[in-house]
């Protein structure tokens, strides 16, 4: 019995525009959690290593993806994380208990490790700082340390250890999830905007060339959301320049539609944070906008029950990590399609994490490896860049209990510099494939340079360090451009994608 081939219609128009993509939209994060540090980007005498103990093999495949910016230090872990511990001669660091995780730190790897491996990385800093167990005077320091040139205290102590020029980190995270009964330190919204507002505004003092991103909820379903973000802004709307947002998604019920679709409450959740920001800019009368930043979003759910068995207060263990399967890369593509489609709003986003760690890489002793989920990231920082044009999608759609979910996902970016269109589209379809077409007579000028398909039989089907290609993207040759109309066929269960060049 033969597929059914659906039909959908692209309408672009290549004057209307969404808004430009901020290249931090592709950020990712490194908490010191599990194996993301300890044995991910560092680990010394492994054969990977060079000689500052930084492992070449995963910063060849953070290069690939491009990661222009990279959260640290955490996440739950910054909530009670004293910076001095991470700075100075390593044998004079204290080992400490880590209450977020229940392990031990033994702050080997710290501030100065990772702004060296950044470099290497060739990837910026967004620096988290801790407002749970800490708060306004350390802000104050970390900020003095990490950019302020010479001669006074604490740029002087980061000289004495080691760098002589300052760090000169641009954004900063006020704290961590602070909505959430589960971080130390939890304030309600009213606590929170105070503190935070008073932390932003003296690190802008000490260096106003900065940002700062303040906590919004830890994600939609949370009691206080809404009303959280409105407080907090409300203290801080003047000092703040983005509002954070986290979302994680699984498919606990296994449930595949239900799972592809969850998209479509990301989308929703965008929107409202959005909404409520337009409302205190109303509210105060401000010129001013409150941008986005999804700091963390991924999928996570593969290593619940895993992790409920590690022995605590032990160094580094595998924790959170989360085997990704082919449709885990089917969401993360619908997640990337959705974050770009709000690309005037969302300026900076960051996987959550990127390697090890409920991340698209993987290592062991003996080598690093892409997962699944690795390629619709990857191609969005790659070929995501310039500008998002407005476009719609006539499809089908089904019945998910987030709502109807459209059975074609896309998003079109124009990228004028390089002289391409791309456009990115997910088929959540399980069974059929879809015909797609889009009239393009506004890029008479452009052909088809390539369409990259990533797909497989198997819903559940994973990459191993046996077994790395097992889902890996192909090149199709189908997809036509003729007399101004493009078609394609967007293979049941796909990520796709199209790229155009004059």
């Amino acid at each position: 019995m033969s597929k059914e081939v659906k039909k959908a219609t692209l309408y672009v128009d290549r004057n209307i525009e969404v808004g430009e993509v901020d290249k931090r939209i592709y950020g990712s994060f490194i908490e010191h959690l599990g194996r993301a540090v300890y044995e991910g980007i560092y680990q010394p005498g492994n054969k990977f290593a060079d000689n500052e103990g930084l492992r070449q093999d995963t910063i060849k495949l953070i290069k690939e993806i491009g990661v222009p910016i990279v959260r640290y230090p955490g996440g739950n872990f910054v909530s009670d994380f004293h910076w001095e511990d991470s700075v100075g001669p390593v044998e004079k660091r204290p080992h400490r208990i880590e209450p977020a995780w229940g392990v031990i730190e033994t702050n080997e790897f710290g501030l100065h490790e990772f702004m060296n491996w950044s470099k290497k990385a060739g990837t910026e800093t967004m620096y988290a700082i801790n407002l749970g167990t800490r708060g306004i005077e350390d802000a104050k320091n970390v900020v003095e340390y990490c950019n302020i040139k010479k001669n006074t205290l604490y740029s002087d102590m980061r000289r004495k250890n080691g760098a002589e020029d300052p760090f000169d980190i641009k954004l900063w995270c006020l704290g961590n999830e602070m909505d959430g009964p589960w971080q130390m330190g939890h304030k309600t919204a009213t606590e929170y905007g105070r503190i935070a507002n008073e932390a932003g505004k003296i690190m802008k003092w000490i260096d106003p060339s900065i940002e700062v991103v303040a906590c919004g909820s830890s994600n939609m379903g949370m009691p206080t959301f809404g009303k959280w973000e409105a407080t907090v802004l409300e203290e801080g709307y003047d000092t703040f320049d983005y509002l954070s947002l986290h979302t994680y998604y699984g498919n606990h019920e296994n449930n595949t539609p239900d799972f592809l679709a969850s998209s479509v409450d990301m989308d929703k959740f965008i929107s409202a944070v959005v909404s409520v920001c337009d409302y205190v800019k109303a509210v105060k009368k401000s010129n001013k906008q409150i941008n986005l930043s999804f700091d963390e979003w991924n999928v996570w759910y593969h290593s619940n029950e895993q992790d409920k068995k590690l022995e605590k207060w032990i160094e580094h263990p595998h924790q959170l990590e989360d085997i990704y399967n082919f449709e885990d890369a089917l969401l993360v593509g619908s997640m990337l399609i959705t974050l770009l489609r709000h690309a005037d709003r969302v300026k900076i986003a960051c996987l959550a994490q990127l390697v090890n760690v409920i991340a698209p890489i993987m290592t062991s002793d003996t080598g690093a490896w892409k997962q699944t989920i690795f390629y619709p990231y990857m191609h969005a920082s790659q070929f995501g860049r310039g500008t998002v044009l407005t476009s719609v999608v006539k499809t089908p759609t089904y019945e998910s209990k987030h709502g109807d979910a459209p059975y074609i996902d896309s998003v079109v970016v124009k990228d004028e510099e390089n002289g391409t269109v791309t456009i990115f589209a997910v088929n959540k379809d399980l069974e059929n494939d879809f015909e797609l077409t889009a009239d393009l007579r506004q890029f008479a000028d452009y052909k088809v340079k390539e369409h990259i398909m990533l797909t497989h039989d198997d819903l559940k089907a994973v990459n191993t360090e046996e077994n790395p290609d097992n889902v890996a993207p192909v090149a199709y040759n189908g997809t036509k451009l003729d007399n101004g109309v493009l078609t394609s066929i967007l293979p049941s269960r796909s990520w796709n994608v199209i790229r155009l060049e004059k």
